[in-house]
């Protein structure tokens, strides 16, 4: 449970100059770990739907604390903390003008398996002394809580003190729909669960209307009348055989549907009119070389969608609606150079929160007021790293060994050599199916920082790119996806970037697959290989997944081949593997267990072979825990030291 910490801060409000340009802080290069691998200073920064407060989450001594100021007398008050080890707050949001929902997570063990539990907590400021469970079932006999319960559907625009949750409390992993009571935590059921439904989509009226489903790996979206009893598919498609359809969501009006689907090779957004027997989508914006990968934007005023959120840039939302492109224009003519991002609006867009980042600027955060034409300064996220020590990352390709051409992030560190070859990191992402962008990442920034040149490869099987390019991760481990990243290591040195004999790969979860893999395969090309959180046997990851409801995507995504499986398993190549490892990972992690690290820190002692193990007590998969993260990275800054730059 999120607990009260009781003490009062002062609002961090600054005035800046008209320019919006936030003050110099020089720093000393390298900074030290703690600069980039503390939570952030300030972070997920929120309004009230009045405005009256401002709300934000601070790194303070290793707990991440809720903060919320009232505007209107400039009193701050610490609401709740978490320390994101046993118990971690997942998220937050505002449900009315003075309640807050949390989203709390811990991990449970049973019969040897570890997995997440969710629920749902709330606090309404000057009646709730701290934070409190949401959802009472005393109404409801014989029932407890599921494993997920902190779904939220909607927040009912009509009912400020009621909200639609989502709990599977009739059939296990298919949930019910219940209007929750915010004040007595009672919950009445409006929708009973349905055959293969696992969640359920409302339009802005507060109304379900889409029940999005799967049957093994086959994929449909359910349009439901208004009573839930009848239903048509609108869409189905087979997972890993067609590009994938999601629901965005309903516009304001309640028969107009975004959706995400593909076009000409690249996911788009599309309109369709589900009143109609048989919708039609209708391209409405895309892309001709990325995916669209965001969600809605949508106006806290007139309840319409406005734009869309997209990692193709730092910017992050193009907006379709006029009032909405005039603001964006105001903004980047304030703060000229930057990536400049509404976060939140209140009901009557007087104020709002504004994020404004760089290449080289981790971010900071603004509070926007229309009425004055004013912003001013709430505070940044990493405070001690700016461009005098962090040169961020840029955008570069290269080519496979088969002539396909691949993007990836690269940063340099802020002191080159005579000759510009310098000790360099590969760090491919996790998924596989993620990419990296040109955002700030904790990782690179700090490795960057410490003097070696970092690229994060957007290898093949990576979002980003389209269906047929992500699909190559399936049933592809090992393969051409892992060949991808030796071929980023020679784009290094051919670019006179990086030293030959001064390459290591390190990677966190299907990173850290890749960097044993890469141990395993490219021995002459990466000096030392660090995984956290890796996966070390995908034998072990398929058999495991007969404990989840996902059991049949798993082995359709990594293959059912036994020989083709362990050939592609590190755990079983410990013998040929010479490049000195680093082992890192919690014990407490529900997405890759733990077994995987520690059965090839087994496999490798066995073969005398050069390994180093870290394990997390309570740590989890994503290192929300503050001195996890501390830990983790001087290990990682410890170890690549020791073997490039020695």
């Amino acid at each position: 449970m999120i607990r009260l910490w009781h003490f009062v801060v002062w609002l961090l409000l600054v005035a800046m100059p008209s320019s919006g340009q936030e003050p110099e802080t020089p720093a000393p290069s390298p900074l030290p770990v703690e600069a980039f691998a503390s939570l952030p200073l300030v972070s997920s920064v929120q309004l009230s739907p009045d405005g009256r407060y401002l709300s934000f989450l601070k790194g303070e001594q290793g707990f991440e604390v809720l903060m919320v100021i009232d505007l209107n007398t400039g009193q701050g008050e610490s609401l709740a903390y978490a320390d994101n080890l046993k118990t971690t707050l997942d998220w937050y949001a505002w449900a009315n003008d003075e309640t807050i929902l949390f989203g709390v997570g811990t991990t449970r063990h049973q019969r040897g398996v570890k997995y997440s539990v969710t629920r749902l907590q709330v606090m309404t400021l000057g009646k709730d002394d701290e934070p409190r469970n949401a959802i009472r079932l005393r109404n409801i006999q014989g029932s407890q809580l599921p494993q997920l319960a902190d779904g939220v559907i909607s927040l009912l625009p009509d009912e400020p003190d009621h909200i639609l949750i989502n709990l599977a409390l009739d059939v296990a992993n298919h949930p019910s729909v219940y209007k929750l009571d915010l004040n007595s935590g009672r919950v009445h059921r409006v929708l009973r669960a349905k055959s293969d439904i696992y969640t359920w989509v409302a339009d802005r009226q507060g109304r379900i209307r889409i029940g999005l489903g799967r049957s093994d790996t086959e994929m449909f979206v359910r349009l439901y009348d208004e009573g839930g009893d009848n239903y048509r598919i609108l869409w189905e498609y087979e997972l890993f055989n067609a590009p994938e359809i999601d629901v965005l969501g309903f516009d304001l009006n309640p028969n107009i549907l975004y959706l995400r689907a593909e076009h000409e090779g690249r996911y788009a957004v599309f309109r369709a009119d589900v009143s109609q027997a048989e919708p039609e989508m209708t391209l409405f914006y895309s892309h001709p070389d990325y995916d669209i990968d965001g969600g809605l934007v949508y106006s806290p005023k007139t309840g319409k969608a406005v734009g869309i959120r997209h990692g193709i840039d730092g910017n992050g939302i193009d907006y379709w609606d006029s009032d909405y492109q005039m603001l964006q224009a105001s903004l980047d003519e304030t703060l000229p150079d930057h990536h400049n991002r509404i976060l939140a609006e209140t009901r009557g867009l007087r104020r709002y929160i504004l994020f404004s980042s760089s290449e080289s600027d981790p971010g900071h955060y603004y509070l926007g007021d229309r009425t004055t034409n004013a912003i001013d300064y709430i505070g940044s996220r990493y405070p001690q790293v700016n461009p005098t020590n962090h040169s961020g990352k840029e955008a570069v390709r290269y080519q496979a060994r088969d002539g396909l051409e691949l993007d990836a992030m690269l940063t340099r560190p802020m002191v080159q050599a005579e000759d510009g070859a310098v000790p360099a990191v590969i760090l491919p992402h996790g998924g596989p199916a993620g990419s990296d962008k040109l955002s700030f990442d904790y990782w690179s920034a700090l490795l960057a920082n410490q003097g070696y040149v970092v690229l994060q490869p957007n290898f093949r099987g990576s979002s980003g790119r389209g269906f047929a390019f992500s699909n190559a991760a399936i049933a592809g481990w090992g393969a051409e996806m892992q060949d991808d990243l030796q071929d980023a290591a020679h784009y290094l040195v051919e670019q006179g970037l990086a030293d030959p004999e001064r390459i290591c790969i390190v990677g966190a979860s299907y990173g850290g697959y890749a960097a044993l893999m890469a141990a395993v395969k490219h021995g002459d090309t990466f000096r030392c290989a660090v995984s956290f959180a890796g996966v070390s046997d995908l034998e072990k990851l398929v058999s495991d997944a007969r404990h989840f409801s996902n059991e049949k995507v798993v082995r359709k995504q990594l293959g059912t081949d036994r020989k083709r499986n362990r050939a592609n398993s590190p755990v079983r190549h410990a013998k040929q593997i010479e490049t000195p490892i680093l082992l890192i990972h919690g014990s407490d992690d529900d997405i890759v267990p733990v077994a995987h690290s520690r059965d090839m820190h087994k496999a490798l002692q066995r073969q005398k072979k050069p390994v180093r193990y870290l394990e997390l007590e309570y740590g989890d998969h994503h290192l929300w825990h503050e001195q996890h993260r501390l830990e983790t990275m001087q290990a990682i800054v410890d170890f690549l030291d020791e073997h490039l730059k020695n």
